[in-house]
């Protein structure tokens, strides 16, 4: 389990036959789960200042691999009784984004990032959203595209600054608005009663 709050910039050494080398200031143990670039990956090997992790086919199918390069967002998986900020993270990615707009509002800027229309019932306004790892709250909701507003500070210290438009992104949608939508997703004859009633058992 992550928070969507990038811990630190990593810098990629290499990747070859399924194995992605990183350098980076955290030290972690084999086997810890790190989040990089928000996807959920088990350390295989340490080095004084290194560490590897390993990315299955499936897994390189899901993932914008091309954002593997140069620097890469890394988050530790949060410790029991660590204190907690972002947002429920599995670091499980849905879908690929797409950002399909950059607009500049002085303090802030516009992204609006495109994603495949099945995963479009998960966004929700003032809502979760991961993109490549960092915990951000989505602002509109379109047909099948979302608007995120980014202060200076998180673009300087995160991808965001070397996104441009047509830049492919991890994406994972919030895990409640997921689990919601399953649990009521074949209830047509939903009442406020019956929702209460799902609801006392859990």
């Amino acid at each position: 389990m992550f928070t969507g709050l990038i811990r630190e910039m990593a810098e990629v050494l290499s990747f070859q036959n399924n194995f992605l080398t990183l350098k980076a200031k955290h030290h972690p143990k084999i086997g810890d789960s790190i989040a990089v670039n928000g996807a959920c990956l088990t350390v295989v090997r340490v080095s004084n200042d290194t560490f590897t992790v390993e990315l299955s086919p499936e897994s390189q199918k899901i993932l914008a691999m091309e954002n593997y390069k140069g620097q890469v967002h890394i988050e530790p998986a949060m410790m029991m009784g660590d204190r907690f900020e972002g947002h429920i993270v599995q670091g499980h990615v849905d879908c690929l984004g797409v950002i399909k707009s950059i607009n500049n509002n002085g303090n802030s800027t516009d992204y609006i990032v495109e994603l495949p229309q099945e995963f479009i019932k998960y966004i929700i306004p003032k809502g979760s959203v991961t993109i490549d790892g960092v915990s951000l709250t989505i602002n509109d909701v379109m047909k099948n595209s979302f608007r995120l507003t980014i202060i200076p500070h998180t673009i300087s210290n995160t991808l965001f600054k070397r996104y441009k438009v047509g830049t492919k992104v991890n994406l994972e949608t919030d895990m409640f608005a997921r689990y919601i939508y399953n649990m009521f997703k074949n209830k047509d004859d939903l009442t406020w009663d019956k929702v209460d009633a799902i609801m006392a058992r859990y």
